[in-house]
């Protein structure tokens, strides 16, 4: 999900990482064991609709939020654990997270969401400094799915912010678009992901957006044999062709489902079957025997697909899961105590 949970570009979702790199996350997660519902009640029991109201006003202000807080979630969880470490912001002696390459086309709105709804838990008097930054993302992630037609679901809550964040720790632990089902596959089996789990967390791209530098490959020089990626509809490579000309900027942004882009759906599966995946890393999703009955399953039956998902993104939830003297609550998401 950079081109949020694959090296998508920007609001979406690209999650992978280098299994080598990887493997110190490798799961059980005995932290995750803390997590739980109503992690809060009696803290700050007003929590979830605090942060409800914050995103549901960022929504208004802009779409970009939705997809944008989505690809934060993923993005973080997927480097480091689940800790909040991407919205540190760098400072002289430390270039954190989210100024790597990778992280760059990160949408602005998601952290902007975070920070704002963090500062709406704090300023109720019971509720400061009580609520972590990663729980706050959590929070949000679930909200901005929930309210653009996806579904809504109860979500574990128990983390502690990180106390680290370098873009260094970054490298490689972001999948590109053009990665095939194997890849993919050792990337999220080392999170304790399933190839089902993976399947559905990629079907966040069913809202956002990319950039036509993230697939330019696979409509001018895919290969020596075609230009274009046969694998992709021709009606819809010669769309991505008149929207992202030859010699375009590449930061020029394209949405990753040309159906129902805002909308939380299982359009994302429908698209893949009529070969109108955006990356090769969707595509390979329909055109891989092992992967398609999921994909075919998941498009003629919505329900399933929410389903899977919710069972997906609880267990991403529980990555790196920080602890004890391995984290805090930070004061400012942005900043360390």
């Amino acid at each position: 999900m950079g081109g949020g949970i694959r090296a998508l570009a920007v609001p979406v979702v690209y999650w992978w990482l280098s299994v080598s790199l990887l493997l110190w996350v490798a799961f059980p997660y005995p932290a995750a064991a803390q997590l739980r519902r109503n992690y809060y009640a009696n803290v700050c029991p007003n929590v979830e609709s605090i942060v409800r109201g914050v995103v549901r006003t960022k929504i208004q202000q802009t779409f970009v939020t939705i997809p944008g807080t989505l690809r934060l979630f993923f993005h973080d969880c997927f480097v480091q654990g689940c800790d909040a470490s991407i919205i540190i912001a760098s400072t002289g002696n430390n270039k954190a997270e989210k100024d790597n390459p990778d992280n760059l086309s990160l949408a602005g709105d998601g952290f902007d969401t975070v920070i704002k709804a963090k500062a709406a838990v704090d300023a109720v008097p019971r509720c400061r400094n009580k609520v972590s930054c990663a729980d706050i993302l959590a929070m949000a992630t679930r909200d901005v799915i929930a309210l653009s037609g996806g579904p809504s679901y109860a979500v574990e809550l128990g983390r502690l912010d990180g106390l680290s964040s370098t873009a260094a720790s970054v490298n490689g632990r972001l999948p590109q678009p053009t990665f095939n089902l194997n890849r993919l596959n050792s990337l999220f089996a080392a999170h304790g992901l399933s190839q089902a789990d993976m399947i559905a967390l990629s079907g966040a791209h069913t809202v956002g957006f990319s950039h036509c530098g993230k697939f330019a490959n696979r409509i001018y020089n895919f290969s020596r044999v075609s230009s274009v990626d046969p694998a992709l509809n021709q009606g819809y490579a010669a769309q991505l062709q008149s929207m992202c000309p030859k010699n375009v900027d590449p930061r020029i942004a394209i949405n990753m489902d040309p159906n129902t882009p805002q909308v939380f759906d299982n359009m994302y599966y429908k698209n893949l079957q009529q070969g109108k995946g955006l990356f090769t890393s969707d595509q390979v999703l329909f055109s891989d025997r092992r992967s398609r009955p999921t994909v075919n399953a998941w498009a003629s039956n919505s329900d399933a697909f929410n389903n899977a998902f919710v069972a997906a993104m609880t267990k991403l939830g529980r990555v790196g899961v920080k602890t004890g003297r391995n984290g805090n609550i930070r004061r400012d998401c942005s900043a360390f105590n």
